[in-house]
């Protein structure tokens, strides 16, 4: 079952790869930190992690401007900036004949 948080869970690794196998192992994707103190290296991890965002040495900062939603059985679709348009409408097609 998913958890809604704030919750924190800490895992144990011994390789980056174990890390990013730990962190993908769920069926759900919504969102994940990294804390490191090595930037670059949280960044590389980050970008193999499958989940609608990440945040790195941080937590529930975004850019509304920005897409969010989660992945896998996580969230249903993509909201923020231009998308919010498709995520929060319903398209109507209206056709009327004219006498």
């Amino acid at each position: 079952e998913e958890i809604f948080g704030p919750v924190v869970t800490i895992h144990r690794f011994e390789s980056d790869e174990e890390a990013i196998e730990i962190a993908n192992s769920t069926e759900y994707g919504l969102a994940g930190s990294i804390w490191s103190n090595d930037t670059d290296r949280a960044h590389k991890i980050a970008q193999k992690i499958q989940t609608g965002i990440v945040w790195v040495n941080t937590w529930l900062h975004r850019d509304l401007r920005t897409p969010f939603g989660g992945v896998k059985n996580s969230g249903l679709g993509r909201e923020g900036g231009a998308w919010s348009l498709g995520f929060f409408s319903e398209p109507l097609n209206v056709c009327i004949k004219h006498d």
